[in-house]
């Protein structure tokens, strides 16, 4: 696919130092570690790596997991599914559908929200702005 922000490696690994490693090798931060899990007040979740609006905050739900979860995008187009087959099991990678960076996964065990799903995004793959 072809994304409306692309960049080379080394101008992404310059621009986002420690979190290129979650954000364009779809490295996992630690559960319970991210500073936007406790994240309350109401405002829009960002990409990171563009500030493309991702997730709006009447859609964050506690799921448990460590991470910050949400059970809907702010638009069908705004994230990209990807199978992902690694560590022996098959998951729906997410990503940023502006470009391309790795932001978590989708699961479907959210039996408490409206639409069942749980994209479980790492903390550092996301930026918030307050409304």
């Amino acid at each position: 696919m072809t994304y409306n922000v692309t960049k080379s490696d080394q101008e992404w690994r310059e621009e986002l130092g420690p979190k290129y490693s979650i954000l364009r090798e779809a490295a996992t931060e630690r559960p319970w570690s991210g500073a936007l899990l406790d994240e309350h007040r109401e405002g829009t979740y960002t990409c990171a790596a563009c500030g493309a609006e991702l997730f709006k905050s009447g859609a964050k739900f506690d799921s448990g997991s460590g991470w910050p979860s949400f059970f809907e995008s702010v638009n069908p187009d705004a994230v990209e599914l990807k199978t992902d087959k690694q560590l022996g099991m098959t998951r729906t990678e997410v990503v940023c559908a502006n470009c391309g960076s790795h932001l978590g996964h989708l699961f479907d065990d959210a039996y408490q929200t409206p639409t069942g799903d749980r994209y479980c995004m790492n903390s550092l793959s996301l930026d918030f702005k307050q409304n």
